[in-house]
């Protein structure tokens, strides 16, 4: 038996989960609430997380741009879309919103901007 412990995410108990398969069912101890058995049951078999981060920008007001996923990517998928947008560079001006990386590593999931960045000021000016 191969069991798991977690704390639940999905509201603020933060119920403590034991979680682990039996019979090729897997078992979910601990949770207040039917959310709490999804959320275990999801972390046991596939783990999911939203990935932030920053990139490079030239041009903007700042070096680095923040960026987040569109939508939850495969937890033992992180290191490799990191690697992925860390050999990206992107130019301003750039708006929240704006797709930076889109279905990255084949996960689905698109990269955006979560803030817009003018360009800076030129030092001619």
């Amino acid at each position: 038996m191969n069991e798991k412990q977690f704390v639940c995410i999905v509201c603020p108990s933060g119920c403590r989960l034991t979680v682990w398969e039996e019979n090729g069912e897997v078992k979910v101890e601990g949770n207040g609430c039917k959310r709490g058995l999804a959320h275990g049951i999801g972390e046991y078999t596939n783990p999911m997380r939203m990935l932030t981060t920053t990139v490079a920008i030239r041009g903007g007001t700042q070096p680095r741009l923040p960026v987040i996923s569109s939508g939850e990517i495969p937890k033992e998928k992180l290191s490799e879309c990191l690697a992925a947008l860390y050999g990206l560079r992107f130019d301003a001006p750039v708006k929240c919103g704006d797709v930076i990386c889109e279905n990255i590593c084949g996960t689905g999931a698109d990269v955006v901007a979560s803030r817009s960045m003018g360009r800076a000021a030129s030092k001619e000016e």
